[in-house]
């Protein structure tokens, strides 16, 4: 039998960081020592007490039945306390916030809650890609807004074209930034709120990295602008904070209308997040964040390292704030992101993710994380040194 796809799926572009795998795997199986600076995946453990918090709440037998679709009401309960404090953000536990199975599962699960077939979902390119994807399988129209190195990375709203407006139901945004680095501060934050004030769109902000950042920097929180609550809302998860990418457990949180829709779609297509990772969560927001300013040490060193060392080969790189990458232009010119990235994979056994792979305002540039350890990180520079480019 021959399966016919739906036009959705068949209309989804690969999966960047599978394709990346993919790569990966072909060459390791070749014999190369493959070092991988693609994925911000974190090398460092989850901390100590936040893993055996797990390890008890897993022996017990009340936490092996279904969880809450909500989320476990101490879950929710310390989410809103980390916000207060955290942010000085107010949060209504019981109708501001819902636990995620990591924020990506939030984000792709968004434009089912908000969109019909044919409204338009805008989202900054480059970008995470999950904006797009999502609300290709929502039905919706994917409809990119340029950022640029020129703009410091942040939107011209004003440039969005009027058609698009008027079918506009949803805005993505991401600050700290995934893939570029870049920070906003609160008068963008003031700006996006009266954009969707005046033109009745819904805010999902992106906050995922906003515990990734250097030298005493502190991002802001959407929710902290005057109106923010009232036309969005915000996603945030413990897998960069904490190093908790495989735990998968994150949050939604803010306008209690567009929550509890997410919340209602979550309810018809999961079965929520395990109680024993919600209870670990728990002891990661209520705890000591000693273990994150140590962590932020370690990252700011290595991105120092980096940057120094590339800067040294003539290439364009400058120091982001926050988030675990470094974006750059391609330091050949004449070739693509994605011809630069296959050709340091091939010649040196490092990968490198194309711009291009985070939307088509994304080409001419390139991303590396500095989630490797030291040695690593050093290997893969020595080998970038003699690389021919």
């Amino acid at each position: 039998m021959k399966v016919s796809l739906s036009s959705r799926i068949q209309s989804i572009p690969p999966y960047l960081f599978a394709e990346i795998d993919r790569a990966i795997e072909v060459k390791r199986k070749s014999g190369v020592d493959v070092i991988s600076l693609g994925i911000g995946d974190p090398d460092l453990p989850t901390p100590p007490h936040i893993v055996e918090a797990l390890r008890v709440a897993a022996g017990d037998k009340r936490n092996h039945q279904y969880p809450s679709y909500q989320g476990l009401r101490e879950f929710r309960e310390a989410v809103a306390g980390w916000y207060k404090k955290r942010f000085n953000v107010a949060l209504d536990s019981g109708s501001e916030v819902v636990s995620l199975i990591g924020s990506k599962e939030g984000i792709g699960h968004l434009p089912l809650a908000l969109v019909d077939p044919g409204d338009v979902v805008l989202y900054t390119d480059p970008g995470y890609p999950v904006y797009k994807i999502g609300t290709i399988l929502a039905g919706g129209k994917p409809v990119p807004i340029s950022i640029s190195r020129e703009n410091n990375f942040l939107p011209d709203l004003s440039a969005v074209p009027k058609d698009s407006l008027k079918k506009a139901k949803l805005l993505f945004v991401c600050y700290p930034n995934n893939p570029t680095g870049a920070t906003a501060e609160k008068e963008f934050y003031k700006e996006v709120v009266d954009f969707a004030v005046d033109n009745n769109i819904v805010v999902a902000h992106d906050a995922a990295y906003s515990e990734v950042a250097f030298g005493g920097y502190k991002p802001m929180s959407f929710l902290e602008v005057a109106g923010a609550k009232d036309v969005g809302i915000e996603f945030h998860s413990l897998s960069k904070t904490y190093n908790m990418t495989g735990w998968r457990i994150g949050m939604v949180v803010g306008n209690p209308d567009v929550v509890r829709a997410l919340g209602k779609v979550k309810e018809n297509v999961d079965s929520g997040v395990f109680q024993a990772v919600q209870i670990a969560g728990v002891a990661a927001l209520n705890g000591s964040q000693k273990c994150v300013s140590d962590n932020m040490k370690i990252l700011e060193k290595r991105r120092d390292n980096i940057v120094k060392t590339l800067s040294g080969l003539g290439w364009d790189v400058r120091p982001p704030k926050a988030s675990y990458y470094i974006w750059f232009p391609v330091p050949t010119k004449g070739i693509s992101s994605v011809d630069f990235a296959k050709t340091v994979l091939d010649k040196a056994g490092v990968v490198v993710t194309p711009g291009v792979g985070f939307g088509q305002y994304g080409e001419g540039y390139i991303r590396i994380s500095i989630t490797q350890s030291d040695e690593r990180i050093n290997e893969a520079l020595e080998r970038l040194k003699k690389l021919k480019v």
